[in-house]
């Protein structure tokens, strides 16, 4: 199982990400696509980091990595799968990186390891994703790594008075 490469590793949530935690929980930019609608404290958010279960797949049903950046040794954001599934054998993946280290490639290389983590590790048959439909960025990362649309969900994330529908993407392994 490899969960490291060249420019990043994908690591467990340490004591020490509780601040950076913190700000990206607490980022209300994210709050319509994480259907968040009040912020986390510190305390929830230690309460998290140790707590037990969040170690056991089949009990929190998800596991999140910190992104790691090789390079300079910064934590550089987060990569979850979540909605985990061990009978059907499929699960969704959620990635959000920090605004400066976006567009370098990072966070296609951290969905590469975790696609052969799921696959290869996991065992699972497929993955998917959400994408708003005015996610370019998003949508080219995943498309890229061979996710393919399944459907767009009209209307599906309120935003700032408004709606945005919101892709359903899926990876089906076929090995």
């Amino acid at each position: 199982m490899k969960l490291k490469n060249e420019i990043i590793k994908l690591r467990a949530v340490e004591p020490g990400d509780v601040d950076f935690l913190f700000d990206l929980e607490n980022d209300p930019e994210l709050w319509h696509v994480t259907q968040t609608s009040v912020p986390y404290s510190r305390y929830d958010l230690e309460q998290y980091v140790f707590s037990v279960d969040k170690q056991d797949i089949a009990a929190a049903r998800q596991i999140r990595f910190v992104i790691e950046h090789l390079a300079d040794l910064q934590t550089i954001g987060t990569i979850d799968l979540f909605d985990l599934d061990m009978q059907n054998r499929r699960g969704g993946i959620g990635i959000v990186l920090t605004e400066t280290y976006r567009g370098k490639g990072l966070a296609a290389a951290a969905l590469d390891l975790l696609v052969d983590y799921a696959f290869d590790h996991l065992n699972l048959h497929q993955l998917y994703c959400n994408v708003e439909e005015d996610n370019k960025s998003s949508m080219e990362l995943f498309q890229k790594r061979g996710f393919v649309v399944s459907g767009l969900k009209r209307e599906w994330n309120s935003k700032n008075g408004g709606w945005k529908g919101e892709y359903l993407l899926q990876y089906i392994n076929q090995h």
